[in-house]
């Protein structure tokens, strides 16, 4: 599963037991602002299939910079559990930005948030802040051990549950499809 990640991202009514748990028990590992910056190919355009299936992103977090694509598997309902991920650090943004213009990529959205986050037994659980989109968790799987994507998705959202969150939705399409499609929420499940 070295270039796979397991994730589930998520709105909560109530952040505070989450937090509470988390600065307790789990291992504060970096609050930073990311600016993610997404593209497209103008040749095979990323947007004309919808829930979109791949990403091309840049990303700067307070000036460490990365590339990443991920490439997500969909069940029948759309829904995802797990994605095909590379991810490389960059020494300068800028210049693969105009290799991107050259290239002829375009830009399709830019998200900006604030993210705080921690490691808790399996898992990194990150407390987003989205511009224009609210308040957001993401768990990440970490763990070593070998589990099918979908047994893990299911633990995440039982482990969430347990807290008493109060209302959870869980959003499977990304925070720049919810940017880019801001009334499209078929793709949006209360646990």
């Amino acid at each position: 599963m070295k270039d796979t990640e397991v994730e589930i991202q998520v709105k909560i009514a109530k952040v505070e037991p989450l937090l509470k748990l988390l600065e307790k028990e789990g291992k504060f590992l970096y609050e930073e602002k990311q600016i993610d910056q997404y593209f497209t190919p103008t040749h095979r355009d990323f947007k004309a299939k919808k829930p979109i299936e791949e990403w091309l992103r840049l990303r700067n977090s307070n000036g460490k910079y990365s590339i990443t694509y991920k490439n997500w598997y969909r069940s029948k309902d759309k829904k995802t559990h797990h994605c095909d991920e590379y991810e490389s650090n960059l020494e300068k943004i800028d210049q693969l930005e105009k290799i991107f213009n050259v290239l002829n990529f375009k830009t399709v959205v830019k998200v900006e948030k604030t993210r705080r986050a921690y490691l808790f037994k399996e898992y990194e659980i990150a407390i987003d802040k989205v511009r224009g989109l609210g308040d957001f968790v993401e768990l990440e799987y970490k763990s070593k051990i070998q589990k099918k994507p979908g047994v893990i998705t299911t633990e995440m959202v039982e482990f969430l549950k347990s807290l008493n969150l109060g209302k959870i939705s869980r959003n499977y399409v990304g925070y720049a499809y919810k940017c880019l499609y801001p009334n499209d929420d078929h793709l949006e499940e209360d646990l």
